[in-house]
C-alpha cells in the first residue's frame, strides 16, 4: 500500500492499481455452508456500485451518519468501504432514530424503522439474493445495486480529516482508521500476500480491523469466517491450510 493513503477507499484503490485479481476477502459463513471469495477488482466493483447508490440514489454525502445494522458478512465490508468512498460516517450498531440513513440486515430490520430517512435491507442471503417480498419500509440492496454504476467519483472531495466511523463509541477519521489499521497490521505481522483468518465480530474495533481494516493496510486478504463456533476444531485446521492462511484472529 502507498504511504499516501489516508482514507479506507484510498487503501483500497492502492490495492486495485497493485493487483486487481488477486484475493481481498474471502467469507464463509457455517451456519449456511456459504462459502464467497472476492477479488480486489470484483469488491472494488460492489464498492463503486454501493457507492452511487448511496450518493446517487440516497443522495447521502460528506456529514450524513448511516447506522450499519449488520453482521460481519462480506457486505458489511462492501458497505463500510462504500460509506468510504463518499464521506458518509459509518456507525456500526449505530441508533437508528439518530442517523441520516440506515442500512439493516434481517435481525434488525424492526430497529432500523426507527430511522426517519432512507432505509436499506440486506437478505444476507447466499449468492446475495432478493427478499422474498420487500420489508416494509426499505429497499432491498439486491434489487437496488445492480443497475449501479461500476466506476465511481464523489461529488465532493473526501476529508480524510473527518470522521469515518464509529464504533464502541469511538469516533476515528479516515486518517485515524488507516494508521490504526497500519499499526494491528504490524502487530499481527501481516504483510503484502497475508491471509488472515478472522472468527471475530464486527461489534468492535479488534473484529473490524482484523475482518477487514488491517488486511486491506498490508496489502494482505481476510478470510472472514461468521458462526465459526459451528466448525469442528480439524476442519478448522483444514480450512487453515487450504486458504493458505498465514494468521489468525479468533
Amino acid at each position: 500500500m502507498n504511504a499516501s493513503d489516508r482514507t479506507p477507499a484510498d487503501l483500497l484503490r492502492s490495492a486495485l492499481a497493485a493487483d486487481p485479481g488477486r484475493p481481498l476477502v474471502t467469507y464463509y459463513d457455517d451456519a449456511t455452508g456459504e462459502r464467497v471469495e472476492l477479488s480486489v477488482a470484483t469488491f472494488a466493483n460492489w464498492v463503486a456500485k454501493t457507492a452511487n447508490l448511496l450518493q446517487g440514489e440516497l443522495s447521502a454525502g460528506p456529514g450524513d451518519r448511516l447506522a450499519l445494522l449488520l453482521p460481519a458478512h462480506w457486505q458489511t465490508a462492501v458497505w463500510l468501504l462504500a460509506c468510504s468512498s463518499v464521506g458518509v460516517t459509518a456507525e456500526l450498531g449505530g441508533d437508528p432514530a439518530g442517523a441520516d440513513l440506515v442500512v439493516a440486515g434481517p435481525d434488525a430490520l424492526e430497529a432500523g424503522l426507527a430511522c426517519s430517512g432512507e432505509r436499506i435491507a440486506l437478505s444476507l442471503a447466499p449468492l446475495g439474493r432478493r427478499f422474498p417480498s420487500v420489508p416494509a419500509g426499505y429497499a432491498d440492496y439486491a434489487v437496488e445495486v445492480p443497475g449501479q454504476g461500476d466506476r465511481f467519483a464523489p461529488f465532493v472531495p473526501v476529508d480524510a480529516d473527518a470522521p469515518a466511523l464509529v464504533v464502541d463509541g469511538t469516533e476515528r477519521s479516515g486518517f485515524q482508521l488507516v494508521e490504526q489499521a497500519r499499526l494491528d497490521a504490524a502487530r499481527l505481522g501481516l504483510g503484502p500476500g497475508s491471509r488472515l483468518l478472522s472468527g471475530l465480530p464486527y461489534d468492535g474495533w479488534e473484529g473490524l480491523s482484523a475482518g477487514l481494516y488491517a488486511p486491506l493496510a498490508a496489502g494482505g486478504s481476510v478470510v472472514l469466517c461468521r458462526n465459526l463456533g459451528e466448525l469442528a476444531p480439524e476442519s478448522l485446521e483444514k480450512r487453515i491450510e487450504s486458504e493458505r492462511v498465514t494468521a489468525t484472529a479468533l
